[in-house]
C-alpha cells in the first residue's frame, strides 16, 4: 500500500513540476495556443482545432499531459496501481480545479486540507485564469512562487531575443 501511495504522489509531484516549469510557464511566454485556447471560456483544444481548422493546437493539448505521462515507464516498476491512481487523481484534479461557476466555493474543511498540503483549489486556479502572471502550479500551489520567478526570467529572455539583431545567412 505504501508503494502505491508513494508512486501516485511521485507521479503528481514530478508531473506538476515538469508541467509547470517545462510547459505551462514557457507556454505563457513563448506559446500561442495555451493562452488562446485554455484561457478562453471553452478551454478545449479539440474544439479549437476542429472549429478553427488548426490541428496543430492538439499538440499543445498533448504537451499539457505529457509531463505526467513521461514518468510512467520509470514509476510503473515501483507500482502499476500507483501510476494508475496518480493519473486518475491528476485527471480528477483537472476537472475539479476548473469548477468556475461564479457561486462555487470549496467546502471550508477541504480548503483547510488543501492549504496544509499545498494543493491548488478551484478558487486559486481561477486567479490564474484571471491573471496569467499569478497562481502557477496546477496541482501543487507551492510551485507558484518559483514559477513567478521563472516567468520573469523567461520574459526577460524573450525581450532580449526581440532586441537582438538577427542576421540572415
Amino acid at each position: 500500500m505504501v508503494s502505491i501511495v508513494l508512486t501516485a504522489f511521485l507521479l503528481l509531484l514530478l508531473g506538476d513540476f515538469v508541467g509547470t516549469f517545462g510547459y505551462h510557464v514557457p507556454g505563457h511566454v513563448f506559446g500561442k495556443f495555451h493562452a488562446i485556447v485554455h484561457h478562453s471560456p471553452n478551454r478545449s483544444f479539440i474544439r479549437y482545432a476542429i472549429h478553427h481548422r488548426r490541428p496543430i493546437a492538439l499538440i499543445d493539448g498533448f504537451l499539457g499531459a505529457f509531463p505526467y505521462l513521461m514518468f510512467i515507464p520509470w514509476l510503473w516498476s515501483l507500482s502499476p496501481v500507483g501510476v494508475l491512481l496518480g493519473l486518475a487523481v491528476a485527471e480528477l484534479h483537472v476537472i475539479w480545479r476548473h469548477q468556475f461557476a461564479l457561486d462555487y466555493q470549496t467546502p471550508p474543511a477541504i480548503q483547510q486540507i488543501c492549504r496544509v498540503c499545498g494543493i491548488t483549489t478551484p478558487e486559486r486556479h481561477w486567479q490564474h485564469h484571471r491573471d496569467a502572471r499569478k497562481a502557477y502550479g496546477d496541482i501543487f500551489a507551492f510551485f507558484g512562487p518559483p514559477a513567478r520567478w521563472w516567468l520573469s526570467q523567461l520574459m526577460a529572455l524573450k525581450r532580449a531575443l526581440r532586441r537582438r539583431p538577427w542576421k540572415r545567412v
